[in-house]
């Protein structure tokens, strides 16, 4: 009987992820979609515009009030800044910027014969877990991970013989899925959220509160720590769930494109060898740049490497640029890929050759989230599932849930992390606070519910760059393909992650430096 039951529960999951998935590709293209999404939130918003709400916007201060898109005036803002809200998509720049040189090191070979060189010495079994914890890592530089961990994640799956669209949700589900977990370095999230949460804490009713301070690493052992949960969950899943499923998804991209595993060649190795050389003493000459106290790197206030302000977080697009051009073109020039500059401008041609339907998706993509943010529906959504949450009074533990949940509903509607949390934080972190609950403890339930629905959301400002991803090794991908494919991580992540948080609490394990669970702060 357990046998039979064992072997029925794939077949389920199956089934069930298959239904998902064609419904899903039967949706219009994704450009399109947008586009027609568009068009319903500026009905909704004509429909919702003569409501009257008395929930408070955070923003504001006064009550919260539907914008109508339809009306003359929002129509003409819509229009007037059509192309600044395209060509300030923030996606937009991060993914043509990174790709210019990415072509360039893809181009000449150096990426593809620097791959067969690790997975050569790489065991088969450490693949995903490598890859997951890599996405995590990859935190540390902002955004990088979507435009250079993903598709490189697809490149080794397919390269060691395994499907490449196994390798992309491995990688997504590091990079997206495990958002707020950190590898022992903080990152640029930890002090933007740490911000938030302490001005939503001095808004309560509590006069100590007014000159409560957050710090930034407040969870840093929890996201430490849930590290090695999120690379378990890409771990098990990949392997024993996902990739057993794509077995039977026929790989039909252009072959000319795709990475092999022929044995390295002596131009290759020599190749290999002196673009190694050059990305070190690049490397190098950043670390000694950025060691200084005085560099122009830090935060020219806090003189801070990791801070937000500092010129070095705000330059890591440009240095993967800097970085896989380099070594790009030294392996080119040495392997005899590339015999002169005009092979170099033909690889950053050809890499943003196959940008064209990326770009056509951002654009609506961009226009629809610009729209919707104008219209305040998903600050409305927020602002009601936490003032519902606050009047159901659940015990401490339901409540905890409950904000992970509420979050990852939330996600599904407003991609940004720092809008979510300045929109629920400042209802749930001064309730809380009356209930006993710091604020420390509260912004963790509320990172875990902010990772765990990013990457089933096509509202993911990067969700259209993942499917580009996908179709160029299986063209039929469509948004329906790429939920599917990460709806178990999503569903995992959220049971398992909360019951971690709850576990921490409930034995009392600190959540980072000066962090409590209760407010006042037990003495």
């Amino acid at each position: 009987m357990t046998e039979q039951t064992t072997a029925r529960k794939p077949g389920v999951l199956n089934r069930i992820l298959n239904v998902i998935e064609v419904v899903g590709n039967k949706l219009p293209d994704p450009a399109i979609l947008f586009a027609l999404l568009l068009a319903v939130v500026a009905v909704i918003s004509w429909a919702m515009s003569g409501m009257v709400f008395n929930e408070i916007d955070p923003r504001s201060g006064q009550a919260i009030q539907v914008k109508n898109l339809l009306a003359p005036a929002a129509l003409t803002e819509f229009t007037s800044r059509m192309v600044n809200t395209f060509v300030t998509f923030p996606p937009l720049g991060v993914v043509l910027v990174a790709m210019l040189g990415l072509g360039v090191a893809e181009y000449t070979g150096f990426i593809n014969a620097g791959l067969r060189k690790i997975l050569s010495v790489t065991p088969r079994l450490l693949l995903t877990p490598v890859l997951v914890a890599v996405g995590v890592l990859s935190h540390i530089a902002v955004d990088a991970g979507y435009v250079l961990v993903i598709p490189l994640g697809a490149v080794i799956f397919y390269a060691a013989g395994r499907h490449p669209l196994a390798g992309i949700a491995a990688a997504f589900a590091g990079v997206s899925g495990g958002f707020s977990a950190t590898f022992f370095l903080p990152s640029s999230l930890d002090p933007l959220l740490a911000g938030l949460t302490q001005v939503a804490a001095r808004l309560s009713s509590d006069p100590a509160a007014a000159n409560i301070v957050i710090n930034p690493l407040n969870n840093f052992y929890f996201t430490t720590a849930s590290t090695l949960l999120v690379v378990l969950i890409g771990w098990v899943l990949t392997d024993k769930i996902i990739e057993p499923r794509l077995k039977k998804t026929a790989v039909d991209g252009d072959p000319a494109g795709l990475p092999t595993m022929d044995p390295l060649q002596p131009n290759e190795l020599k190749g290999l060898r002196w673009a190694g050389i050059a990305m070190i003493a690049s490397l190098a000459l950043l670390v000694l740049s950025v060691m200084p106290e005085g560099s122009a790197w830090r935060s020219p206030d806090t003189r801070e490497l990791t801070h937000s302000a500092a010129p070095l977080m705000q330059s890591i697009v440009p240095l993967i640029f800097i970085f896989f051009l380099i070594p790009g073109v030294v392996y080119g020039y040495v392997a005899g890929t590339a015999k002169n500059h005009r092979d170099i401008v033909k690889g950053m041609s050809h890499a943003m050759s196959g940008m064209g339907y990326y770009i056509v998706m951002a654009f609506f993509c961009a226009l629809f989230i610009f729209a919707f943010g104008q219209s305040n529906l998903g600050a409305l959504i927020a602002i009601k599932g936490a003032l519902w949450l606050k009047e159901m009074a659940f015990p401490m533990g339901v409540t905890l849930a409950g904000i992970v949940l509420l979050t990852a509903m939330v996600n599904l509607f407003v991609g940004s992390a720092s809008a979510k949390w300045a929109l629920i934080g400042s209802v749930m972190v001064p309730m809380l606070m009356e209930l006993g609950v710091s604020p420390d403890m509260t912004q963790a339930a509320y990172r875990v519910g902010d990772s765990s629905t990013n990457i089933i959301t096509p509202l993911l400002p990067y969700f259209p760059l993942i499917i580009v991803f996908c179709r160029k090794y299986v063209q039929s991908t469509g948004i329906g393909t790429l939920i599917a494919l990460m709806l178990p991580y999503s569903i995992a992540m959220l049971v398992l992650w909360t019951s971690f948080l709850l576990g921490f609490w409930a034995l009392d394990i600190p959540l980072g430096i000066g962090s409590t669970y209760t407010y006042p702060a037990a003495p």
